[in-house]
């Protein structure tokens, strides 16, 4: 009998390995793909829209390609460009934009929005204005905050916060990213951002992933010089830029112009670079298994209500596919 029991204790041991293995992948089953986008340079068109897929590269607008959050809600300009979203550690999802109107001119942004939900459909959000928040530092001669984004740092157990900065004071004479924890509520910045990296040249549309070893592939654009295009840095540590290895080349499989990069893992395991050929009226999806070497899968055009500019894509299970289906159904 005592074998017997041991026998059985194995075997619900084993059982429930098995399940705690299982777990992370079956207790939140992805079954879709939200993109996050604006769509032009215009008040109108410079606001928040959802759309929708099942493969990671064929996409259907939400709310018939309306924008689901006005951007004069919340946003200083009421305007944003360049959304990325990011489902959180704790349950939230967490958004991020530039708070900008291009009517004004390229050089007429002034902080970012940060954005936090527990359903999609419904966002607290603020405005972190630089020249208020940083008055008396560099911060406040910013001429643009560009296309922030946000990763969580395990270490820390907090938001970080990236963004390109050029300044009209001679401190930051050329686009470089900096960084800044968020704070527990994801209202504002703590303290005043730190270089994140510098690539001694223009730098734009950061992107950072963490693959299944723990290193962090950061990608991003180039500005200052003749061949423009997504470069990657590798790491293992994120905040310390003199460890980072920058690999030969650039990522995109394309000769045409190219800018806002997005990274996301399909639910299969691979990964998928998207950008947006902002020249040629299309936006481009690649595919890896390495993060390293990427091949075209297809171009997709931007026409009638699916024009994308600049967005993110995340996973979604088949629950929150309905939810936002409900909240902004197409006619």
């Amino acid at each position: 009998m005592r074998k017997n029991l041991r026998t059985i204790f194995g075997f619900f041991l084993l059982c429930a390995g098995l399940s705690l293995c299982a777990c992370p992948a079956q207790a939140k089953k992805k079954a879709a793909y939200l993109f996050t986008y604006f769509t032009g340079n215009a008040p109108e068109k410079e606001q928040i829209c959802y759309a929708i897929s099942h493969d990671g590269f064929n996409y259907t607008p939400l709310n018939n390609g309306q924008p689901v959050i006005a951007s004069d809600t919340i946003s200083l300009k009421k305007a944003v460009r360049d959304p990325h979203i990011l489902r959180g550690e704790d349950g939230y999802f967490y958004m991020v934009a530039t708070d900008m109107r291009s009517s004004e001119g390229w050089a007429s942004n002034r902080g970012i929005v940060l954005m936090r939900s527990k359903d999609l459909v419904n966002w607290a959000h603020h405005t972190v204005h630089f020249p208020e928040k940083y008055a008396g530092t560099m911060f406040a001669h910013v001429t643009r905050v560009w296309a922030p984004q946000t990763i969580y740092d395990k270490k820390a157990k907090k938001y970080i916060v990236y963004f390109s900065i050029l300044t009209d004071d001679g401190n930051c004479p050329y686009d470089k990213v900096f960084w800044a924890y968020a704070n527990a509520d994801f209202s504002d910045l703590e303290g005043e951002p730190k270089v994140l990296f510098d690539y001694k040249k223009s730098a734009i549309d950061t992107d950072i992933v963490q693959d299944e070893e723990g290193t962090y592939h950061v990608f991003f654009k180039t500005e200052g010089e003749q061949k423009k295009g997504i470069r990657q840095y590798l790491t293992k540590d994120l905040l310390d830029f003199p460890t980072w290895e920058l690999l030969p080349g650039t990522f995109e499989d394309t000769d045409k112009a190219v800018e806002g990069s997005g990274v996301f893992q399909r639910i299969e395991g691979d990964w998928v670079l998207m950008y947006d050929c902002y020249m040629n009226g299309h936006y481009q999806f690649c595919i890896s298994k390495d993060l390293k070497k990427f091949t075209r899968v297809q171009d997709t055009a931007t026409k009638g209500t699916f024009t994308p500019r600049h967005g993110t894509v995340i996973a979604i299970t088949k629950k929150e596919l309905k939810r936002l289906q409900k909240a902004f159904p197409n006619d």
